[in-house]
């Protein structure tokens, strides 16, 4: 793994770390390599650690890259995923579960994955039983997404609160995420996209002492644009990243092109 990517552009966003690569190759190179030198850290002072894991098409290259650095102490982590459709059958092409399998657990051996079950009958039990052992894990890392509406997880706008209660809820998806999932090719068309999720809340993200966001391509253009520059609030959920103590959001020139030059200067000042 390449590790000297250079950021063409560097700068904070309130307390959020942005960096800009010129392709998705050098952006998930980059959050790759910080991911590995975390969990090298936290393997010093650590017998287990939890690692939260985001899912859909902007988390490949990232994942992939992560695969190829040597000496990652799989063995150690504790995974979990963010967000799973409510009903979905666990081999259907846009199962969360089955993603992770794919992309994560029959590539490497880790200590334990815990898979959120959206079959349970009663949805509310599962939530409940996936909080306790995020608790009991006490995660240090999360990888993290931005949707295209902004969602984090699957915390869209009208559903999403920053003061939530809860760790683990059931949401209905709202029908701009429904369109990127079909867009991203999961499902067929939006009538075959389920209308429920169980997620992992906003308060249970924003409490993992570190926070890797991975957003690229330039689906993502708009959305990036308005969670750096909006003012903070639920209409835009990836806006509250930029309160985070030691989040860093890595963007390729694809993501970042509506943010322009003085735009970007003026961010860099802040």
């Amino acid at each position: 793994m390449d590790a000297g990517n250079v950021a063409v552009q560097r700068f904070d966003c309130d307390r959020l770390k942005v960096d800009i690569y010129e392709s998705r190759e050098e952006a998930a190179s980059a959050a790759a390599t910080a991911v590995a030198k975390e969990l090298t850290r936290l393997c010093r002072i650590r017998e287990s650690i939890g690692v939260i894991f985001a899912t859909g098409a902007s988390q490949l290259a990232m994942l992939r890259a992560l695969m190829q650095v040597p000496n990652i102490p799989w063995s150690r982590i504790q995974g979990f995923h963010m967000d799973e459709y409510v009903g979905i059958p666990p081999d259907h092409r846009a199962s969360f579960r089955r993603y992770m399998r794919t992309e994560l657990t029959e590539r490497v051996k880790l200590k334990e994955f815990h898979e959120i079950d959206g079959n349970v009958v009663p949805p509310e039990r599962e939530c409940r039983e996936y909080a306790n052992a995020l608790r009991l894990a006490d995660p240090q890392i999360c990888l993290v997404g931005i949707g295209e509406n902004g969602h984090l997880a699957f915390n869209d706008p009208g559903v999403a609160d920053f003061n939530d209660p809860l760790d683990v809820k059931i949401v209905d998806l709202d029908n701009d995420c429904k369109r990127q999932q079909v867009a991203e090719g999961w499902f067929a068309n939006i009538e075959e996209v389920p209308t429920q999720a169980i997620t992992l809340t906003i308060p249970a993200l924003l409490r993992v002492p570190k926070l890797i966001v991975s957003v690229p391509g330039p689906r993502k253009a708009k959305i990036v644009r308005q969670a750096l520059t909006a003012a903070i609030s639920a209409d835009c959920p990836a806006t509250i990243l930029r309160t985070h103590p030691d989040a860093t959001v890595y963007l390729d020139a694809e993501s970042a092109a509506e943010l322009d030059g003085d735009e970007l200067l003026e961010l860099s000042r802040k």
